[in-house]
């Protein structure tokens, strides 16, 4: 199977959900490939719809290697912090270590909220059941973060709904969500894209304008 878009990808999983429809969940999307696919698990679920803005924190000279994570918080000024305290310790560094790397990713997040929010306020995640949409997942970095950051934001449930993503990722997702929805996991990914027909790149007026209905 192969998914037509990404809107053909939100029904797909939509229609998996469906068994939370009346728990009033909030579904995010992650931007900006994720977006779309939210958008369309949101409208089929009558749920309200927000982007979850998370950014990885890199070690000192090795940018590609994560100690940890960064997440928008609820109250302006409030960020929520996942530090891999296993990684931090096999590499003798404490998070005071990488503190100007966490502050330029907290910029980048404020940032990205302005531009893809417009001030809007992000809607309050504690004691809700979640969502949590990506258009497709590789090695599961990210979207990992994300749950850990939705988890630190208060949400009692999180479901991580993705339209593929590589059979061995997926088991260790489950590990961090309460359920994980992935109707494709081939053991083989190459590559996000090559599973839709139409992987059109997704801007920010297209994010804007979907958060905006």
């Amino acid at each position: 199977m192969h998914y037509t878009d990404r809107v053909h990808a939100g029904r797909v999983l939509g229609a998996r959900l469906e068994y939370l429809r009346g728990e009033d969940p909030v579904v995010l999307g992650l931007p900006r490939g994720g977006v779309p696919v939210a958008a369309v698990v949101a409208a089929l679920l009558t749920a309200e719809l927000d982007v979850v803005l998370v950014g990885k924190v890199g070690a000192p000279g090795a940018a590609e290697l994560a100690v940890g994570a960064v997440g928008e918080g609820r109250h302006g000024s409030d960020w929520v912090e996942v530090r891999a305290e296993a990684v931090l310790a096999l590499l003798e560094l404490s998070w005071s270590d990488v503190a100007d790397t966490v502050a330029r990713v907290k910029a980048n997040l404020a940032d990205q909220s302005r531009r893809l929010r417009g001030g809007v306020e992000p809607h309050s995640l504690r004691g809700r059941t979640v969502v949590v949409v990506d258009d497709g997942v590789a090695t599961g970095s990210t979207v990992e973060a994300a749950v850990r950051v939705v988890r630190g934001l208060g949400a009692e449930r999180i479901v991580l709904a993705v339209p593929v993503a590589p059979a061995t990722v997926v088991d260790r997702l489950t590990e961090i969500a309460d359920d994980v929805v992935c109707p494709l996991a081939p053991d083989d990914l190459d590559s996000v894209g090559r599973w839709y027909e139409d992987f059109t790149q997704v801007d920010d007026a297209e994010v804007r304008e979907l958060l905006s209905r």
